[in-house]
Formats: structure tokens, sequence, C-alpha cells
């Protein structure tokens, strides 16, 4: 596997043409494999770069959505992961564990 050098960037718009070329079908590929290995209602992809209200560097929240959860909070979209930010609960770190290893399969192929 070939790792890149992280460069800091604050603004989608800071990135190189080959970055954003690459951002396109990267997060599609994780969102399909999120879709094969869960099966989720839908998969949110959102863009959050803010640090005590100050753009810091861009990261994108990629996130399962299923009917579950929406049930259980009562809401959907940004409402949706505000609430599941908020609750503050972590995921058991065996489970962490054992879907990361799934979705490395996945991705392997």
């Amino acid at each position: 596997m070939i790792v890149k050098p992280v460069r800091h960037v604050e603004h989608v718009a800071d990135l190189t043409e080959a970055e954003s070329v690459e951002l396109g079908p990267l997060l599609r590929q994780v969102s399909a494999t999120i879709t094969e290995v869960i099966s989720p209602e839908q998969v949110y992809v959102c863009l959050w770069s803010h640090a005590e209200a100050r753009p810091c560097h861009i990261h994108f929240v990629v996130q399962p959505a299923s009917k579950a959860d929406m049930d259980r909070f009562g809401a959907y979209g940004p409402a949706l992961q505000m609430a599941m930010f908020s609750e503050g609960t972590l995921p058991d770190e065996a489970a962490v564990v054992e879907i990361c290893e799934r979705f490395r399969q996945v991705l392997s192929h």
C-alpha cells in the first residue's frame, strides 16, 4: 500500500486538482463499503471543518443512518448526527475492531 503524505487544508477549494479528483471516488468507495457491510437506509457524507467556530481543517463524516437510529433519536439528517454526537456514547471497542476488519476485507477487493 502506498501512503501519501498528509497536507493540512482548511477548505475544499484549497484542494489541488489531483486531490479533488481522488476525493469523489474515495467517498463513493467508502460509502459503498458501508452499504455492503451494514446495509443502512442511507449513508451520510458530510464535511465538518470547524473547531471553536473557526475552520481548522477539512474532514468528512461518512456515517451509516439506520431506521433504528432514526427511531431511537427521533431525528434524521443533521439532527440525527447532532443527537448521536450529543449523547456521547462510545461504541464497544471490540465491535469497532470487528466492523473495521469487515470494512478492510471489502475494501481490499
